[in-house]
């Protein structure tokens, strides 16, 4: 069997794009992946076009040797570029590997240690008579947003954020009980002192985790926050390889891995960030904000591996109509929500099927994440 065709293509589902690419064999077998980098996708489908120009009449079967010649075949290693173009084909090569010997991918990963996938729900600030909602339908495991950056207006300022934020997640505890685990994401908008006294204000066991407080580029800015507050951390969704992981996982700074498996490196990079992690009693946490191939690759890589917490899922009701990743006419076979929880597939592959025909009649839209602003006139971190 042979690589014939590898097609990128950048689509546009509900309120954002999807870089999806689809590589074709000559056994007639092909697969589908996706890439993360939102909002730079077009970055993306120009590496995979690079990629392209050596992987065809290579054999698919071989994926973590292509894998190495992916990441190893320029001077300039690695990138989120790169990895983001990686993780897409890598997935895509998964999919055609189960197909092949008619297995789940999880089977190519070790076999499945659960039946269900547990997921984490989200939901937005002072919203918790719909956090009580959640419950009621199975979750125990819910996200908070922040305070202070509110749809058409580009204005956030940390402290104002904090200040409001940290009360209202106390009540919110106060009033969902004990028993369900809480989070909230900070998306790295704050200093290192800005995250310590949001922490502070917070009464004890209020917060299971929190994630993404600060920038991720230097490891000793979180051990200088670890200092100061007992929370854990969730970290590493922008994490581009093992190497990134490296010190967050040796140091035990993070103590939820937030690995995106449409950014790390595919399931052949994410599969050894797992194995590093279980051997810190780090569980997984996998980052899953994009569309039904990242759901479905999610859940492969999370029934495989012995450290897993919960999945992100952004198709709760909570976010139905504002986040609107997932088309049952794009993709008429995708994973689907049992509750609060996805079933692990039996069928071959991934899993998942692509309308193309569909898909090619709403391509790229130009699309930015907001760009922040302080109230003083300087940029800040989206």
């Amino acid at each position: 069997m042979r690589i014939t065709a590898i097609h990128p293509l950048i689509v546009w589902v509900g309120t954002r794009n999807q870089t999806l690419v689809k590589v074709e064999t000559d056994s007639g077998l092909y697969g589908w992946g996706e890439a993360g980098l939102s909002s730079r996708e077009r970055a993306v489908t120009a590496a995979i076009e690079h990629f392209r120009e050596f992987l065809i009449g290579r054999d698919p079967m071989r994926a973590g040797a292509l894998w190495q010649e992916m990441y190893r075949s320029q001077y300039f290693e690695g990138g989120r570029v790169l990895t983001a173009a990686i993780s897409a084909i890598d997935i895509a090569l998964h999919d055609i590997r189960g197909k092949a010997l008619g297995v789940p991918v999880y089977q190519l990963l070790g076999g499945k240690h659960r039946d269900r996938v547990p997921t984490f729900a989200t939901t937005g600030e002072e919203m918790i008579e719909q956090a009580k909602m959640l419950m009621s339908l199975g979750w125990d495991c819910i996200r908070f947003i922040p305070a202070g950056q509110r749809a058409g207006n580009n204005l956030f300022e940390p402290r104002a954020s904090l200040a409001e934020t940290a009360p209202w997640m106390a009540r919110a505890r106060e009033a969902l009980g004990s028993t369900v685990t809480l989070g909230i994401d900070y998306h790295h908008r704050l200093s290192v002192a800005e995250a310590a006294s949001f922490c502070q204000r917070l009464p004890p066991a209020t917060l299971d985790w929190l994630e993404e407080p600060i920038r991720d580029e230097t490891p000793s800015a979180y051990e200088a926050l670890r200092r100061m507050t007992p929370i854990p951390f969730a970290i590493g969704e922008e994490f581009s390889s093992k190497w990134q992981f490296l010190p967050y996982i040796e140091r035990d700074l993070t103590q939820y891995a937030r690995v995106d498996i449409c950014n790390v490196g595919g399931f052949t990079e994410a599969m050894k960030v797992a194995g590093w992690c279980e051997a810190h009693y780090v569980d997984l946490m996998p980052h899953n904000p994009l569309g039904p191939i990242c759901t479905a690759a999610t859940i492969h890589l999370a029934a495989a591996v012995a450290n897993f917490a919960y999945a992100e899922v952004r198709t709760t009701p909570a976010e139905r109509g504002i986040v609107d990743h997932d088309s049952a006419e794009i993709f008429p076979l995708r994973p689907t929500l049992d509750g609060a929880v996805y079933t692990v597939p039996d069928g071959p592959g991934l899993g998942i099927e692509v309308d193309e025909d569909l898909a090619r009649r709403d391509p790229f839209r130009s699309s930015e994440s907001p760009h922040l602003r302080r109230a003083d006139g300087s940029h800040t971190n989206w």
